[in-house]
């Protein structure tokens, strides 16, 4: 296990990305080509750069992923409002995860702040 996979905001992405997975899998999504590949990249996105991030061993490298994860996260609750429009899936569904992106972008916001005020620059700088 690598050390990123003990942080709380891969982990609820990692949530994120598998209830994705299973609207493609299991809804008329399957079908809308296009949304169906963005709903995929974006919530991956989320879940990768957070790794990626972390794998560098330096805050500000890591506030910079973090970043792009948090905005990929508002990128995600767009396509959810479009899934939703679009019948792909029901109200219920929709709330349960546009609640998750919303606690996740929290999340990473908080840390990156947590980041930014902290004196270690990181392992690399060890």
């Amino acid at each position: 296990m690598s050390d990123f996979e003990g942080l709380d905001i891969w982990k609820i992405r990692r949530e994120i990305c598998m209830d994705v997975w299973n609207i493609i899998e299991n809804t008329t999504l399957n079908k809308d080509y296009s949304l169906r590949n963005q709903m995929n990249s974006s919530s991956g996105s989320i879940m990768d750069n957070i790794a990626e991030g972390f794998e560098r061993n330096g805050n500000r490298e890591l506030i910079q992923f973090l970043s792009i994860a948090k905005a990929s996260c508002g990128e995600l609750r767009s396509q959810l409002y479009r899934c939703l429009d679009r019948n792909h899936i029901t109200k219920d569904r929709f709330d349960d995860i546009y609640s998750k992106t919303v606690t996740e972008g929290k999340k990473i916001g908080a840390f990156m702040a947590y980041l930014k005020k902290s004196d270690r620059k990181g392992a690399k700088y060890d």
